[in-house]
């Protein structure tokens, strides 16, 4: 718990002092006065004022931040002072520095991004299993071994950038193309043509929804029985077990099972070593058990292994990786609160602090890079809030502005006062939708 709350807060606090600071960043160039910036809120622990006459602050609860500019002049003050006011500058540089709250978001995101691609990472191959009968991945003739070397003609390199890469069409239309690579070798083009899938947060997942889904984890060979059946059939440690007498690909329980039957006879084995396909035998030996009958063994411990591939990038190809993830996931965000609205995506997708302060614990749990990748996500969520044309974020001073520039005079006090109350009132509902969504599955 204690981890959670630190892991969210510390998120929470990063996310909203950048966005924060880039207002600021750009108003100082614009030349307005900064007033205040404080990391956090509650009481001051710190401050100091700058040379610029903005006081920066650190305050007790550090659950975000905030810029106060100097807004309107004060009756009686000098020209300078009347021209370094908020209201005061162009539209252009109102706009710009509305923008950049949002934009640091976005920014942060793919500076996350290229960082992580940077660091590298080992991640599943997208190697699948056998399709299901009468699923359209059967239909479409994924067999067991295919690995997915393409979505709709754009690469992909392993299964979690597939995922990414066929969650939008199958939600949309189900309709993909692929290129897959089968166990001999050979690449085939494979379509898929299914019905649009419902993404849930607690739902099935998408993929396994139209018959697609990993390989079950391969048996590798571990510590061998010095004179055991396996080491006497010159099987060795790290050997992985693509085929076991007919089963293909069998997992970890299949091979038990296909030894325990099979005892004193000879099994034809289809191995991987050292990158190599090696093809072999074994001969298990029988074993008496308690209740009179024998099983087969071959002495050697068997591990669970999937295979996975190394994901490195350089500096100028994470950048620009990174820059294209942003893009992408921002689109999908879109695209997900577009059909929100329309009712093809469920609103139990609205996630509020609870949720996402469980996700920041759990990924926290799993290491740095999962806790990066979760940051850049979130970062670019609240990107993307803050853009919506909503009265009271900075999309609805967006709106404002592009009314300002059709009409050539401000929108009247009044309006806005109206846009702000109803604003207010929207983000009232959308906040209680998120924490009754969080509570349904907190409880569920």
């Amino acid at each position: 718990m204690l981890l959670t709350l630190l892991a969210f807060a510390f998120a929470l606090g990063v996310l909203v002092t950048f966005h924060e600071y880039g207002h600021y960043w750009v108003a100082r160039r614009c030349g307005v006065t900064v007033l205040r910036f404080s990391v956090g809120f509650g009481k001051v622990l710190w401050q100091r004022v700058d040379r610029h006459g903005t006081q920066w602050a650190f305050s007790a609860i550090p659950l975000g931040g905030y810029v106060k500019m100097l807004d309107e002049p004060p009756q009686g003050a000098t020209e300078s002072v009347r021209q370094s006011a908020f209201k005061q500058k162009s539209l252009a540089q109102r706009t710009a520095i509305v923008v950049a709250g949002p934009f640091a978001n976005l920014l942060l995101a793919a500076l996350l991004y290229t960082v992580l691609g940077m660091m590298g990472s080992l991640e599943p191959a997208a190697v699948l299993s056998a399709a299901p009968p009468d699923t359209p991945a059967a239909r479409a003739g994924i067999l067991a071994g295919d690995e997915i070397l393409a979505v709709n003609h754009s690469p992909v390199r392993s299964w979690t950038e597939a995922r990414w890469a066929l969650l939008d069409p199958l939600s949309q239309d189900g309709k993909v193309e692929l290129r897959v690579r089968d166990a001999t070798g050979t690449e085939r083009e494979r379509t898929l043509d299914a019905q649009a899938v419902q993404i849930l947060p607690e739902g099935p997942d998408p993929l396994a929804q139209v018959g697609l889904a990993l390989v079950a984890p391969q048996p590798r060979l571990g510590d061998l029985v010095a004179g055991g059946a396996a080491a006497q059939a010159d099987l060795r440690p790290g050997d992985t077990i693509l085929a076991i007498g007919t089963i293909e690909h069998p997992t970890v329980r299949e091979m038990i099972d296909y030894i325990s039957g099979h005892p004193d006879q000879t099994i034809a084995l289809r191995i991987l070593r050292d990158g190599v396909t090696v093809t072999t035998s074994v001969v298990p030996r029988s074993e008496a058990q308690a209740d009179g009958s024998t099983v087969g063994r071959i002495g050697v411990m068997v591990q669970a292994e999937r295979p996975v591939v190394q994901i490195r990038d350089g500096l100028f190809v994470s950048a620009w990786q990174g820059l294209q993830r942003t893009g992408e996931v921002s689109w999908f965000s879109l695209k997900m609160m577009g059909r929100m609205v329309f009712g093809n995506v469920s609103l139990k997708n609205i996630s509020g602090p609870v949720t996402i302060a469980d996700y920041a614990g759990q990924t926290a749990r799993l290491g740095l890079q999962a806790y990066l990748s979760f940051l850049a996500l979130i970062s670019i969520s609240i990107g993307i809030l803050n853009l919506l044309p909503i009265p009271m974020l900075d999309g609805g001073h967006l709106l404002y502005y592009l009314i300002e520039a059709v009409r050539g005079r401000p929108v009247s006090a009044r309006a806005q006062e109206v846009g702000q109350r109803t604003g207010l009132s929207l983000l009232l509902v959308l906040m209680g939708l998120a924490f009754f969504n969080d509570f349904m599955r907190l409880f569920s």
